[in-house]
């Protein structure tokens, strides 16, 4: 039996920010696949996980997950933006995310 995955892949592209400041509290996403904004509409509201490993153990893993939600498209070619629990650090940019095909509205 295959395997199937309940998320799609994407990037963390940076913050919001505008031409001199950072806006931390939101992020920049590229989703795998998109490249308009109708097609964006499908993931407003979808949790998004940040995974990384850390450097220090914690109940038997290095493994950890900050999480957020897509909130909104950003622009015309399918990027959207999303918030996260605690702010994505600068580090994320250009690492992946996955993007969980719940909660779902179908």
């Amino acid at each position: 039996m295959a395997s199937s995955r309940l998320y799609v892949k994407g990037r963390v592209l940076g913050h919001k920010r505008a031409k001199r400041n950072s806006r931390p509290n939101t992020s920049l996403l590229q989703i795998e696949g998109l490249t308009n904004k109708e097609d964006a509409q499908f993931y407003l509201g979808k949790r998004v996980a940040y995974v990384y490993k850390a450097q220090k153990e914690v109940h038997g893993s290095r493994v950890r997950v900050i999480w957020g939600r897509v909130t909104r498209p950003h622009g015309n070619s399918g990027v959207v933006k999303g918030k996260f629990r605690s702010n994505l650090p600068p580090r994320a940019f250009g690492a992946s995310i996955r993007i969980m095909l719940y909660p779902s509205n179908i």
